[in-house]
Parts: structure tokens; sequence; C-alpha cells
């Protein structure tokens, strides 16, 4: 296997991520990626989905938002809609479809919840959802101030299955970890796309 696989034989999280397809309760094989703002989680995610679809996998992304997140625009006809009431409303092009649905007092959906609403797929990214009970890799950086300045989020959080830093197990500068996880390259999108592989028990389809 790719990047330094350390010892993960009492991690419950690994556990479940490899019994999937049986006991999970997730519709769909799922891997987090969680880290402080500036660490460069998008960019890592954008390669790595980009490197599993390459591998004819059908990749579906969560991405948690701030707030006041809102695609719609005043004035729009949707916008109007929901304005009126309306609980859902569905956009359609030729191109894809969006649907928006209000939440307005109910709470925001469980990680569960959302999975649920996406088409098959073999894989959902996460980004965001730092506390969620899913299996996760955590990305740090030894020149980035808050990586520095916080303990590892891996070190009280055993849903965290594997942390990656530029260099990976052969970096100058490494994060302190008081438990064992997989240590991987940050610079290095393949392994990292082979180790969520192995992880979640996905296999490469046939062209």
């Amino acid at each position: 296997m790719s990047g330094h696989n350390i010892n993960l034989t009492n991690n419950s999280a690994n556990d479940s991520a490899n019994k999937s397809g049986s006991s999970s309760p997730f519709a769909y094989p799922v891997i987090g990626f969680v880290a402080y703002s500036g660490t460069g989680k998008t960019t890592l995610i954008e390669k790595v989905i980009a490197e599993l679809t390459s591998r004819s996998l059908v990749i579906s992304a969560i991405k948690h938002t701030h707030h006041h997140f809102d695609i719609d625009r005043p004035g729009k006809d949707s916008h109007r809609h929901r304005e009126a009431g309306a609980r859902e409303i569905l956009l359609v092009s030729d191109q894809r479809w969006v649907l928006m649905h209000e939440l307005h007092e109910s709470k925001e959906p469980s990680i569960q919840e959302q999975i649920s609403h996406l088409s098959p797929c073999d894989l959902v990214v996460v980004e965001g959802f730092k506390d969620a009970e899913i299996p996760k890799i955590e990305l740090w950086r030894a020149e980035h101030e808050p990586c520095v300045s916080n303990p590892c989020k891996a070190n009280t959080d055993q849903h965290i299955q594997a942390i990656a830093f530029p260099g990976g197990a052969k970096a100058n500068q490494q994060p302190a970890l008081n438990r064992d996880v997989t240590v991987l390259d940050l610079d290095n999108h393949i392994e990292i796309s082979d180790y969520i592989i192995k992880i979640i028990g996905l296999s490469a389809k046939q062209a």
C-alpha cells in the first residue's frame, strides 16, 4: 500500500470503513477531509476527485458551507416561488438540475440524511463536518500557524484514520501524534487516492 501504514488494528473507525458494504449506516461509502482553513483541503479534494474519476469511479461530494449560503438571487422566478412559500424548488436545464430545500425551523440534516439524498455512487467525498462520525483524513502543514498552535484532531477523534502532510513519513517536520494513524504525503494525491480505495474497499472499474 502507498503511504506509511502504521498499525490500525484497534481503530474502530477503520473497522467500520472496511465493512461499509454490510454494516455502514450510510447509503454509500464515504470519506471526509478535515483541516484548518488555508491548509489546502479543497485543492487536494479536487485532485483526488479527478484521480478517482479517471479510474471510472462515480464520485459525489458534500461541502459544508456558511449559515447564509444561498444559490438563488432575489428577483429570479425561483426566488419568488420560494418567498411565496414553496418548500422545495427544482431548477432544471439541459445541463444540470438543482434542488433547493428550505429548512425553515428544521435542524440541519445529519450526514446520513444528506448522503441518502444523493444518487447512487461509488464514493461520497465530504469537506467540512469535522465532527461527523465518518472515516476522515486530517491535513496538516508545518508552516501553517493554526496547525502548529493547536493539537492534531487525530489525537482525539478516533474517526480520523490518516493524517497527510507534505513529505509524509519522510518529512523533517511532523505533527505530534499520541496514537497510531496512517501517515500520507499531502503532496501526493495519487497515494492518498490509493489509500482511500483500500480502506473503503473500492476497486477501479474497467473502462
